[in-house]
């Protein structure tokens, strides 16, 4: 019999979390999130909780954890997008349909108390969390960004119901020979509408110059893309101290317009996978001496973000950003590029990694079910 419970005590608490890491224990394409990280969403203070409230659930059996997941109520995206929907996300399970109906039916049933419609997922608070269910590229390792996930939750999750709602593909980006004609077009399009690149000393003098402006061009270029929320002064707050520990200037670049505002961003992350999955995602002194190591010089780069601010799309913008990631590529040694998660019909920008040898190595797919 399966037992499902709501985490309340910081032992649920720890059990909620650690799960993942016992069931992924033996397989060497899952990469763990940060384990203070996870712990942050417990905090009642939690920078979503503004705009969002959720719930953590248990299923266990004869004492044992043997599976997990939260509902999340997002205010602000039910607004945004007119619907009424609980999201689910950090679905854990063991193999068996018992104990994920069970998980399942405590969200569906928490959801229907809050006068919900649907429940959809995996996503998180934002779609800076991690979303999406894998369902192709199961022998390819996860980026720190993005969760890594069994084959048979998809079973376990459709026999339940859920159907397809969106689905992401992710590309792993290597270079082709270097060709001189994108250097002059990515020129001529900056000269024909008076645009220039960043040169910012390092991360504090990026941050001052351009922090709020930032998420402005986020908020623009995103506002239209599926399960997005704007930022709220919270979440700027925490993703900054979060930019200052891991932004290395040799990876970021931003176009600006005549007047200093930045109208395009690229933000390229260092793959740190590697660095963190032997502690589990704890930050202990060989971790931090393995994710130093990484940063300083890495072989793979994960694309963590581009914008572009609406009146721009259509300039060729996105060309000189791509100019630009193939020369730090290059010009640092680095021998791939993982996009992590593209709307399967964003055809602007997948056309963009047509100027790589790219291959479409990994899917995921969130789900949706009316209640």
């Amino acid at each position: 019999m399966v037992e499902i419970q709501e985490v309340q005590t910081k032992k649920q608490q720890r059990e909620f979390v650690q799960f993942p890491l016992k069931l992924y224990k033996n397989e060497p394409n899952f990469v763990p999130p940060l384990y203070g990280d996870e712990m942050k969403v417990f905090k009642p203070d939690y920078h979503y909780y503004d705009q969002a409230e959720a719930k953590y659930f248990l299923a266990c059996r004869d004492g044992k954890v043997v599976g997990r997941i939260s509902g999340i109520l997002q205010r602000t995206a039910n607004e945004k997008w007119g619907q009424k929907r609980v999201r689910f996300t950090r679905f854990d399970s063991i193999d068996d349909e018992e104990v994920a109906a069970a998980l399942f039916g405590a969200v569906e049933a928490w959801a229907k108390e809050k006068g919900m419609e649907e429940v959809v997922g995996p996503l998180g608070f934002s779609d800076l969390e991690r979303e999406g269910l894998l369902i192709e590229g199961f022998d390819e390792m996860s980026t720190f960004e993005e969760q890594y996930n069994f084959p048979y939750y998809q079973k376990l999750i459709e026999n339940l119901g859920y159907e397809k709602d969106v689905d992401w593909l992710e590309h792993k980006l290597s270079l082709l020979p270097e060709d001189e004609r994108l250097d002059r077009i990515s020129k001529r399009i900056l000269e024909r509408y008076n645009l220039h690149i960043s040169k910012a000393k390092n991360t504090n003098d990026f941050l001052k110059k351009y922090a709020d402006k930032f998420f402005d061009v986020l908020d623009l270029s995103y506002k239209d893309i599926y399960g997005t929320v704007p930022f709220t002064d919270k979440m700027k707050k925490e993703l900054i101290k979060s930019f200052r520990q891991i932004i290395d200037m040799r990876f970021v670049r931003v176009v600006l317009d005549e007047n200093d505002n930045p109208v395009c961003l690229g933000l390229v992350f260092p793959s740190i996978g590697k660095a963190v999955q032997k502690s589990g995602g704890r930050l202990t002194i060989p971790t931090l001496l393995r994710i130093l190591k990484a940063v300083k010089k890495p072989k793979v780069v994960d694309l963590a973000l581009i914008g572009v601010v609406p009146e721009y799309t259509n300039k060729g913008i996105g060309s000189v950003l791509v100019n630009e990631l193939l020369h730090m590529m290059r010009d640092n040694g680095v021998e791939y590029c993982e996009t992590n998660l593209n709307l399967e019909e964003n055809h602007a920008i997948l056309n963009q990694w047509k100027m790589f040898r790219s291959v479409q190595h990994k899917r995921r797919r969130a789900f949706v079910k009316k209640i």
